[in-house]
């Protein structure tokens, strides 16, 4: 019998799949045939920082930052009320999807800095919510901002929510720091419990007819997954908090090598939205056939067995891939 079991955060998890954040887990009925079809626990849509101060009727801050010169750029901000729950049904959605599912539900907070909305945390755990997961959007555009600066931001954070529950506290971070093993043992020492790698910036695009910046939705690939591939086989062994594996989850492999190079977990959403949340019932299926032929009795028999620490060759990872790479492509 193969044992799909793994521990995310110190939660037990009958399997490493677990859908993140998206619109399919905004109703409750697809929440419900995510579990049905074998999630072993799933990330609620964010509750954004600007809503809960827009309950508070206090938005005028994060209106105008990173807007400095043109009023125009206010227009990028969707109106509150399009949010399809302010803070207090999102609240509610917790609750209903906790008594709706017998599988761990994560809610999310997607915000910029510390301050008043960290609070809602708590009423996360009041809830019935497993755990937080601290999605921290952050996009330094003026050149005064330093590196250092940028990290505390981010570590500070994380320490005001921690602050407010004592249920596990995931981190979801963006690739673009000068040292990742430095911010991420960083994040472990201000209590983070999971760093989930990594966060997709969706980057606008431009419309040159109409001279508009325009949001532009990209699903990921399967090819996406590297970068978070190889730095979470980097991570694994120098942190002790949970790794999870998000962008480019779309085939049983992709699981494999993310649990291979030590994440605990294997994020997906894209292949949900593109294929539906049947997905999930062959994912682990193509899972369970490639470790029986392969012999592998558990994930946790697996989990790390390619990451940095145990390769025979660990400049595979470091500059010797790159100048491998470059040399290969013929």
């Amino acid at each position: 019998m193969i044992d799909l079991s793994t521990t995310y955060m110190g939660i037990p998890l009958k399997n490493p799949i677990v859908p993140s954040a998206s619109p399919l887990s905004a109703e409750l009925d697809t929440i419900k045939c995510m579990a049905d079809a074998g999630a072993a626990a799933v990330t609620l849509p964010s509750l954004f920082e600007e809503q809960v101060e827009f309950e508070a009727e206090s938005l005028s801050h994060f209106m105008e930052l990173g807007t400095y010169s043109y009023a125009e750029s206010l227009t990028y901000f969707p109106p509150l009320k399009e949010f399809r729950r302010g803070p207090k049904e999102y609240v509610e959605h917790i609750r209903k999807a906790c008594r709706a599912v017998d599988i761990p539900i994560i809610a999310s907070l997607n915000g910029i800095s510390p301050g008043g909305w960290t609070g809602y945390a708590r009423q996360f755990q009041e809830a019935g919510a497993a755990a937080v997961e601290l999605n921290i959007y952050y996009l330094p555009t003026r050149s005064q901002l330093t590196g250092e600066e940028v990290e505390q931001i981010y570590l500070s954070t994380v320490e005001d929510v921690k602050q407010h529950v004592t249920i596990p506290v995931a981190v979801k971070l963006g690739p673009f720091f000068s040292s990742l093993p430095n911010i991420a043992t960083r994040m472990d020492a201000a209590g983070a419990n999971a760093l989930v790698l990594f966060n997709r910036f969706y980057q606008p695009d431009l419309d040159i007819e109409a001279l508009e910046v325009c949001p532009r939705l990209v699903l990921s690939r399967s090819d996406e997954m590297r970068l978070p591939l190889r730095w979470i086989a980097i991570l694994y062994g120098q942190v002790k908090a949970s790794l999870a594996l998000t962008t480019g989850i779309h085939t049983p492999e992709d699981v494999l090598k993310a649990v291979m190079a030590g994440a605990d977990v294997a994020n997906v959403c894209s292949v949900l939205l593109q294929e539906g949340v049947d997905k999930i019932g062959e994912l682990l299926r193509g899972v369970t056939t490639w470790m029986e032929e392969h012999e592998y009795s558990s994930i946790s028999e697996m989990k790390g067995s390619l990451s940095l620490r145990s390769v025979p060759e660990p400049a595979a990872f470091e500059r010797a891939n790159y100048m491998k790479v470059l040399k290969s492509y013929k």
